[in-house]
């Protein structure tokens, strides 16, 4: 976007870099340090077109020039009011331009709010009504939206446009980009001061914004570095951009596909693999539908990927095909991750390959759950009895024992301790602890005798029976054994708790002949044989699963149980006639 000029830069100085007290921390001052010590290197990459001859091209800007560009911008926003606290909507495509606008934004101690826009316009609107922004930064299309629905902006008082401005009022960000280049001091903020707010994806319950503080990305920051071993040299291709963000403080290399971000199960294998081999990309982020997508064409055309040292994929629990059929494409040592954790606390916990496909996979397909691993250093969590209640104080006798199946609770420095300005949502998930906070993830679980997390599902989505909980993934497991079952979902019909349990069933997507009614005898037996499932006596089959936008792999259950309500009403009236 910006190409200028300048002469080489004294060195920055500035109290977050070097703090008298370590309540003073301000991220953006590790980006300043990684453009120090290694100014030379890219910091961000994006593919710009193929050339005459077919090859893959790109544009990047090294962290030298990422800072710089950061403190070009930091001047322009400032100039126009968006300074320290100033809640500022972005709503940016992925790019150059975003790392430079973000950045840019924590220098000036501004607090940038970031939705995902695969939620839907519905979601948007309200998430941006919720957060009541001060200013707002986005695309042109942005901005017609924002002319269209002006209840939702009536908050914004500072209009940028990311691109042509139209026929709108307002600045636009290359009108903001102050030359010659000038050293922006990085505001001088505490760590428990606001830094962004991110929102959740809203695909279990109605999006949330999770405050994130500077302190909160400082630990994150320092928790990813330590247990994935991240070295100087490393560079990531990244198909999750709120991800990206960290990745020039750990001082990676990010490179931006072209890609819908909103429908990663969708993205083009040959291009992202084409991307992997050319650029000698060392750490990958694919959610489990797009590992998935990788590994088949990889597994097509036996391609191996000797670049990557490790590949992480989260979201929603990650099958274990997937895994192994991935696993051929690295080379020896290298391990796909499955990291555990949510928009408000992550990671918490973390678990290799090589211990799921060697131990922990033959236990989650006999109904102990999914292993997500022990928690990482400087993370405490524990399981409390399941209850849908606010817990206004913590305790330790609500802890419950290992082995028995609660809801997951983690304190720790990486974990957001509130949400902004919803009261309701803060008292439901979070639990005062004198200074410090646990916050509820909303899902149930227990820990074996080796320290480990079993992940056994959300906490909503559990049915209640008359005769006790049943817990998803555990279940599902067992369904999920059949050689025909590409993927299954449990759901409750009815009013807990006397709520009558269906198990879905999306049939593997390359059989087209699948016998249903064959295949729904073969799985009611499976159900009887086990008791986790012996009470499910309900087989339905709704077709594709509908999944949430972020990662394409967390099955809609509500969706599917208000389906399958109406399917098995019918059903019984039916039989009744």
């Amino acid at each position: 976007m910006f190409h200028f000029w300048m002469k080489s830069p004294k060195p920055k100085t500035d109290d977050t870099m070097n703090p008298s007290s370590d309540r003073l921390f301000n991220v953006a001052s590790l980006l300043v340090a990684m453009a120090k010590e290694h100014p030379y290197k890219r910091a961000v990459v994006c593919p710009a077109g193929r050339d005459e001859q077919g090859r893959l091209t790109f544009t990047h800007l090294t962290f030298r020039q990422l800072d710089m560009e950061s403190d070009c911008l930091a001047h322009g926003l400032e100039s126009i009011g968006i300074t320290k606290g100033v809640k500022t909507l972005l709503l940016v495509r992925p790019g150059i331009d975003f790392f430079s606008l973000v950045f840019a934004l924590f220098k000036t101690g501004a607090v940038p709010i970031v939705i995902d826009p695969g939620m839907g316009k519905t979601g948007m609107l309200q998430c941006i009504r919720k957060c009541a922004p001060e200013a707002f930064i986005g695309i042109p299309e942005a901005h017609v939206a924002r002319l269209l629905n002006p209840s939702a902006f009536k908050s914004v008082r500072i209009n940028v446009t990311a691109g042509p401005r139209w026929f709108w009022g307002g600045h636009t960000l290359r009108e903001l980009f102050q030359l010659p280049w000038r050293s922006y001091p990085v505001a001088v903020t505490q760590r428990v001061d606001m830094a962004a707010v991110l929102f959740t994806s809203g695909s279990t319950g109605p999006a949330k914004g999770a405050v994130y503080t500077h302190g909160n990305f400082d630990a994150q920051i320092k928790t990813i570095r330590a247990h994935f071993h991240i070295g100087a040299d490393e560079i990531d291709l990244a198909t999750f951009p709120l991800f990206a963000l960290f990745d020039p403080a750990l001082g990676m290399t990010a490179v931006i596909p072209e890609m819908d971000f909103t429908k990663p199960a969708e993205a083009d294998p040959q291009n992202l693999i084409e991307i992997i081999l050319s650029q000698g990309v060392t750490n990958l982020f694919a959610s489990p539908a797009l590992l998935r997508r990788l590994a088949a064409y990889g597994e097509a055309n036996k391609i191996v990927l000797h670049s990557l040292r490790r590949v992480v994929s989260a979201g929603a629990p990650v099958p274990f095909d997937t895994i192994e059929m991935f696993s051929k494409m690295l080379a020896d040592g290298t391990e796909v991750h499955t990291p555990y954790g949510a928009t408000e606390a992550v990671p918490i916990t973390s678990i290799g390959s090589r211990e799921i496909l060697g131990e922990t996979a033959t236990l989650t397909r006999n109904g102990y759950g999914t292993c997500v691993g022990r928690p990482l250093p400087g993370i405490r969590m524990g399981v409390i009895q399941i209850s849908d209640q606010p817990i206004a104080q913590w305790n330790e006798e609500l802890l419950l024992a290992r082995t028995e199946v609660g809801e997951i609770v983690v304190k720790g420095d990486i974990v957001s301790r509130q949400y902004l300005d919803d009261p309701e949502s803060n008292s439901l998930h979070k639990i005062a602890d004198g200074a410090s906070v646990w916050h509820r993830m909303g899902d149930v679980g227990w820990f074996d005798g080796k320290g480990r997390l079993w992940f056994c599902g959300r906490k909503a989505h559990r049915v209640q029976t008359r005769n006790g909980d049943i817990y998803t993934i555990p279940c599902e497991a067992i369904f999920n054994v059949h050689p025909k079952v590409y993927r299954s979902a449990l759901v409750g019909v009815g009013a807990p708790p006397n709520q009558i349990p269906v198990i879905c069933i999306e049939p593997v997507l390359d059989d087209p002949n699948i016998d249903l009614k064959q295949l729904e005898s073969e799985l009611i037996e499976l159900a009887s044989r086990h008791p986790l499932t012996k009470d499910i006596r309900y087989v339905m089959f709704p077709g594709a699963f509908p999944v949430d936008v972020r990662h394409n792999a967390k099955i809609r259950r509500e969706e599917l149980a208000a389906w399958a309500e109406k399917k098995l009403r019918g059903k019984t009236e039916g039989e009744a006639g």
